[in-house]
């Protein structure tokens, strides 16, 4: 489980797993789609799903986002942005998967074709998940901002502050994970395959060896027997990080996972027990708690939102800190459920966002209806 190769060559797992590492073992090399197993293909399907899934998700959101009202604050801004990452993420997902079982397929891929697909696919699809995530928690802070200043609100301001963060953030992400495709590539071996269990004439090796009456006839047998096998040349995409470098790319995958969930459970709070100071102020006839818990009722998706989004995501970052001598043969349906529910997040846009707010739905049926 800790070791790859063979007798003479061989390379020990780094923490965690990878889609590469779950269906490698379920993918049958030089066989038809239809010879393939049964988790090849049920990831295939939940792959179209998820992909079709997110293509109307990313379509719908921008239908409503490219409203020119909306784009009048960051806020929209960075929705925008944010759909159009979605639509990056769950096609670069999309991309992955058929990488990794296509080039598992057909073996006769090119090492180059092989190790660009090592280096970069799997970094940019990181890019993409950290970028929208940090677009999402964008969008909190910038409703925070919005309730504390009120009617002070700069919306011109917000707009340029928007801009340059949706531009400067994706550089600022790629230079956290730039240590990935330097770590990335190819491990490969081969190993010997029996192509047979039975000689011509149907009797068992272990038989053959056995009739043998003397040393000279047990070799000639045992010559005969070594054109039994074949061998199968092996390639693994493998990372190569030191002790240093892999405890910064643990501690970067805590960074972009719980910050952006920080930032969203602080602001929705922010906004609930900030409304509801201010209504108390104006509002004597109630008392304070009447108020909080007003507005945790007409705010509640605020809050629901970001956590639903942490349980969705922690699958991928246990998968990514798994212990190095974790066998994904033990549990495999486990951890390809998991990784595939990690990317969900992605196909939610809409979901979170659009549906629970009066004003996005209502600029989205206009946006429909102009469509139209």
């Amino acid at each position: 489980m800790c070791f790859v190769g063979d007798w003479c060559r061989s390379y020990t797992r780094s923490i965690g797993l990878t889609l590469d590492d779950i269906l490698r073992e379920e993918i049958r090399p030089n066989m038809t789609w239809s010879n393939q197993s049964c988790m090849v293909k049920i990831s295939t399907a939940l792959t179209m799903i998820m992909f079709f899934g997110g293509l109307i998700n990313s379509v719908l959101s921008l239908l409503t986002f490219q409203n020119k009202d909306l784009l009048e604050v960051g806020c929209g801004m960075y929705l925008l942005a944010s759909s159009i990452t979605s639509l990056l993420t769950v096609s670069m997902f999309t991309v992955k998967f058929w990488f990794v079982v296509l080039t598992q397929i057909n073996v006769s891929v090119s090492l180059s074709v092989l190790r660009g697909g090592c280096m970069w696919i799997e970094p940019l699809l990181k890019l993409f998940v950290y970028l929208d995530t940090w677009l999402n928690a964008c969008v909190a802070v910038e409703r925070t901002v919005n309730v504390s200043k009120g009617v002070k609100f700069d919306k011109k301001n917000s707009k340029c502050i928007a801009r340059w963060i949706i531009i400067i953030l994706p550089f600022c992400i790629m230079g956290t994970i730039i240590h990935e495709p330097l770590h990335r590539d190819l491990f490969e071996y081969e190993t010997e395959k029996y192509k047979s269990k039975e000689y011509e004439g149907g009797t068992n090796q272990s038989e053959e060896y056995e009739r043998g009456t003397n040393k000279s006839e047990k070799y000639e047998r045992w010559i005969n027997e070594s054109e039994k096998f074949e061998t199968e040349k092996h390639v693994w995409c493998v990372t190569r990080y030191s002790r240093s470098v892999q405890n910064y790319n643990t501690a970067i995958l805590f960074f972009h996972l719980v910050v952006p969930f920080i930032a969203n459970l602080v602001s929705a709070l922010f906004i609930i027990f900030g409304v509801a100071r201010q209504r108390s102020v104006a509002r004597t006839g109630q008392s304070y708690r009447e108020h909080v818990y007003e507005q945790l009722s007409e705010h509640k998706q605020l809050v629901i939102s970001p956590v639903i989004l942490l349980v969705l995501a922690l699958p991928r970052l246990i998968i990514s800190l798994l212990s190095r001598c974790v066998n994904a043969s033990s549990s495999p349906w486990l951890y390809l459920f998991g990784y595939f529910i990690s990317f969900t997040p992605s196909m939610l846009i809409f979901v979170v966002f659009v549906l629970p707010s009066e004003l996005y739905r209502k600029k989205f049926k206009e946006s429909l209806t102009r469509w139209r």
